[in-house]
Parts: structure tokens; sequence; C-alpha cells
């Protein structure tokens, strides 16, 4: 047996250890992959997409992130039991508008016509208010000299 047979032997081996891992298993480690590694993963095999796509237990890490931003949101989907996945897929996006209008990435805005175009996701007027406050805030703070100058 030569270094190649030793390697490919090493890879098959690898291979069925992974085909041999239960399900459980198998989520648990999913849970804790980013989602690029996620959906990279979910593009690995039929049984790895199945797992990905079908369990709760892979999404409820990411939804819980995608809480710290959108919690009304989260919490009504979840008291409306909508899988999390599905909690996920309708929340994400919208969580990363929200939080960059929250953070005050557009704050300097002085027209429609300068708002870039990833700014925009449909929001209730709750979620509108929300960034209101926080755009009032900062213009207190601001004329009150609390923006670090």
């Amino acid at each position: 047996m030569n270094s190649s047979d030793a390697e490919s032997g090493g890879t098959a081996s690898q291979s069925n250890f992974f085909k041999e891992l239960p399900t459980e298993v198998t989520c648990i480690i999913f849970s804790q992959l980013d989602l690029l590694s996620l959906c990279r993963a979910s593009e690995t095999c039929w049984k790895w997409n199945d797992i990905i796509k079908n369990s709760g237990d892979v999404w409820r890490p990411h939804c819980l992130t995608v809480r710290a931003v959108c919690p009304r949101e989260i919490d009504d989907d979840i008291k409306s039991n909508y899988p999390w996945r599905v909690i996920f897929l309708r929340n994400y996006q919208k969580s990363k508008v929200k939080h960059a209008w929250l953070s005050g990435r557009y704050s300097n805005i002085r027209s429609p016509m300068s708002l870039p175009e990833n700014c925009m996701y449909p929001m209730d007027a709750d979620t509108w208010g929300e960034i209101l406050d926080a755009e009032l805030k900062r213009g207190v703070e601001k004329s009150h000299g609390f923006d670090g100058t």
C-alpha cells in the first residue's frame, strides 16, 4: 500500500463515518455552523440537505440571533407555530435592514435618491417607529455633544 492508497482509504473511511452518524448528532453539528457553512453543507448531499431543511434544531440558533434585532417578529412567528426555518427565512433580511437603520448607517441620508438600494424592506409602523426613536435619540445625543467629539 502506498501513500495514495492510504489517503484514498482515509477519505473513504471518513466518508463512511459521516454516513454513520445518527441524525441527532448531525443536527447538533449543523446547529453550530454559520449560515454560509450551513448553505454549503446543504449542497453536499441529499441526506444533509434534508436534515438541514427539516430540522428545527439547526435553525433555532440562527432565529435567536435574528431575535436580537426583531424580537416582536420572531415571538409572533413562534406563537403562530411556524417552523424555525420558516421563521428565519421570514425575518433574516428584515433583521439586516433594520439593524443597519437602528445602528445609524443611514442617519446622514439627505434625500431619497441618496438611499442605497439594499436599505429598504417592507416593515410595519412599529418597526419604523423604533427606527425613528433611534434617530431622534441620536439627534439629541449629537446636539448635547454625546457623539464622541
